[in-house]
């Protein structure tokens, strides 16, 4: 019984992750703990729906991947049209998240400075400031004396 509960969790949403959702949704409102199963159960089967009709036209399509347009499509096709909109706005986001991410990665690659190079001007820094450390100290000493 313990396994298998386990394993119905591993297919779930975190209840955590809803539980901070809903308050943040609604932070003057009090939720029962069976109202918030209740809709942990909702958001796992609309999940399980809707990427099941994902890989449904995924596999209509003759692709191994689903792709955004896949699930965009279910979505359609679930009745849930009126989500499409707010999902590419989403999509976009998420996109150009991931390319910032790309993009802030490869900073030190663009710079045309050997890695080698970095590393010694890196130890200078490191050094410089241990020897303004240590005058610190000695001035502080000398102003405690």
């Amino acid at each position: 019984m313990c396994i298998q509960m386990a394993e119905e969790d591993d297919l779930n949403l975190p209840r955590a992750a809803i539980n901070k959702m809903i308050k943040e949704i609604l932070p003057q409102v009090r939720v029962s703990n069976e109202a918030r199963e209740l809709i942990v159960a909702c958001c796992n089967e609309f999940i399980h729906l809707v990427s099941s009709e994902a890989n449904e036209i995924c596999n209509k399509n003759t692709k191994k991947t689903i792709m955004p347009e896949h699930v965009l499509e279910a979505l359609e096709a679930l009745g849930f049209g009126t989500y499409v909109t707010e999902c590419k706005e989403v999509l976009a986001e998420c996109k150009h998240v991931a390319q910032k991410k790309r993009r802030g990665s490869s900073r030190l690659e663009n710079l045309g400075i050997p890695e080698e190079e970095l590393l010694r001007q890196q130890q200078e820094l490191f050094a410089q400031a241990r020897q303004q450390q240590l005058e610190q100290e000695q001035q502080e000493w000398l102003q405690q004396q």
